[in-house]
């Protein structure tokens, strides 16, 4: 039986006109305030998707340490997830018990005593992870230099740390009033000097802070050493001073490659850890983790009860509400790969960072900083006494063509004239995906070669280019 136009009208019938055949594709949607009606959903969709279009692909951004690739389970078990609130234990308390579950298995990863009661949560990344560290470091100082009788408001409390430091160890000095007493890395300590480290304690000292995985080369800190020095050191001052250590690039990574490296809980000052789980642990952003090795190192009044969500619970975390989806992501992770899984993935990872390096170093034309032996990251810089028109500003651009992007920035003060290029290997680069980035990067070099007009070559650029954390 044939409907009449009127008949369909009232049952809801209407035409769909193609989605470049709409007006909203004929013409450009505002972009700094609200359109006055509502549209399609598919058009809404494929503008959006359009406009992301000219911004690269994110499987070539060899930038970044985070993962841009999960299983299709796990993104499809993350996407079911996204409403669950992660602050909301009492009324998501199995996804809690997740969360609880991931502590769980990270302290038994980083060696945590069983005999110590090690506490743990999740967080938005590591740069949150970082804050609630070094603020549990300051507590700790205050609290115990007001029973030595020192003057807290004196001066301020300073916390030390290798000039490779990340972003957000700044932002926390600078948020809560702390001298960030600076070890400048040379061309002898391309990690930590341990030594300079020790001089630069003095009673206003909150803690050192350990790096397993320096972004710019991927170099460690020697914290086994560190930790030798300032047992050494507490036996005999007033101001007990101890590690935190950023593992947000080696947390995940380490234990499964060099498993025997004592860097964790197994050292008697390590007091507290934290990583990234959109790092090595596999997870999309952003998710990030902080143990302690025992409560007691993490100040009461650095936790708070929430009663109003249902529940009364306890909180220690900067942020408040957030998606548990990246939560669960993890513990999928845990799940799927086990320890053979993540140590298979990560063996892979470093194969394809060493094999990148040797195809780096065959050119000729580069010293290598950072071979992937530690972090699966390598990091050159221009051989000196080579001589070319271009630089790697240049070589940015050039292997950009290809969609490949690749950083170039001076290292820390003091040896900021040394610019260096860095690639981040990752789970999803494969030794064939590896093959085609070499075939291009050597590509680049021949055309920069024979290239008669060049953008940087010459102006002796010291900004960095590209994403360096």
């Amino acid at each position: 039986m044939l409907c009449s136009k009127e008949t369909k009208e009232k049952l809801g019938y209407r035409y769909v006109p193609p989605v470049f055949a709409t007006y909203f594709t004929d013409e450009e949607m505002p972009k700094y305030r609200l359109g006055k009606n509502s549209i399609d959903p598919e058009v809404a969709y494929q503008i959006v998707k359009d406009d992301l279009l000219d911004e690269g692909n994110a499987r070539q951004n060899l930038c970044t340490f985070c993962q841009t690739y999960m299983e299709p389970k796990a993104v499809r078990l993350m996407s079911e997830t996204l409403e669950k609130n992660a602050i909301d234990k009492s009324e998501y308390p199995q996804t809690a018990e997740l969360e609880n579950r991931c502590v769980n298995i990270i302290a038994d990863l980083w060696h945590a005593d069983p005999h110590e009661h090690f506490l743990g949560t999740s967080t938005v990344g590591s740069s949150e992870a970082c804050m609630l560290g070094g603020m549990a470091m300051k507590f700790r100082w205050r609290e115990a230099a007001e029973k030595r009788g020192l003057d807290v408001r004196a001066k301020n409390p300073n916390l030390i740390i290798s000039s490779g430091y990340q972003v957000c160890w700044e932002k926390f000095c600078t948020y809560w009033d702390i001298e960030m007493r600076t070890i400048p890395m040379d061309a002898d300590h391309m990690s930590l000097d341990v030594d300079a480290a020790m001089a630069a304690i003095d009673d206003y000292t909150i803690g050192i802070v350990g790096i397993l995985g320096i972004t710019y080369t991927g170099r460690y800190d020697d914290i086994e050493d560190l930790d030798a020095r300032l047992t050494a050191y507490n036996a005999q001052a007033e101001n007990k001073v101890h590690i935190h250590v950023d593992a947000a690039s080696g947390g995940m990574y380490t234990p499964f490659i060099e498993p025997d490296r004592k860097w964790d809980f197994r050292l008697k000052n390590v007091v507290s850890i934290n990583t990234s789980g959109h790092k090595y642990g596999l997870v999309y952003p952003g998710i990030g983790w902080i143990l302690w090795r025992d409560a007691a190192w993490l100040p009461e009044k650095l936790i708070f009860d929430v009663s109003y969500l249902g529940g009364n619970m306890p909180t220690m975390a900067i942020n408040f509400s957030r998606s548990a989806s990246p939560i669960i992501g993890q513990y999928y992770n845990f799940v799927r790969y086990g320890a053979s899984g993540y140590k298979a993935i990560h063996e892979k990872t470093r194969d394809v960072a060493l094999h990148i390096a040797a195809a780096v170093e065959e050119t000729g034309l580069f010293e290598i900083l950072g071979d992937g032996t530690d972090m699966p990251i390598v990091c050159w810089k221009m051989k000196d006494g080579v001589t070319k028109e271009w630089d790697l500003y240049d070589l940015a651009d050039r292997v950009r063509m290809n969609g490949w992007q690749i950083p170039a920035y001076p290292l820390p003060a003091d040896i900021q004239d040394i610019i260096v290029q860095r690639v981040v290997v990752r789970a999803d680069l494969s030794m064939q995906l590896a093959s085609l980035f070499i075939a291009d990067f050597k590509r680049a070099i021949a055309e920069l070669d024979q290239a008669s007009i060049l953008i940087h070559g010459g102006k002796k650029r010291r900004d960095a280019y590209g994403f360096t954390h």
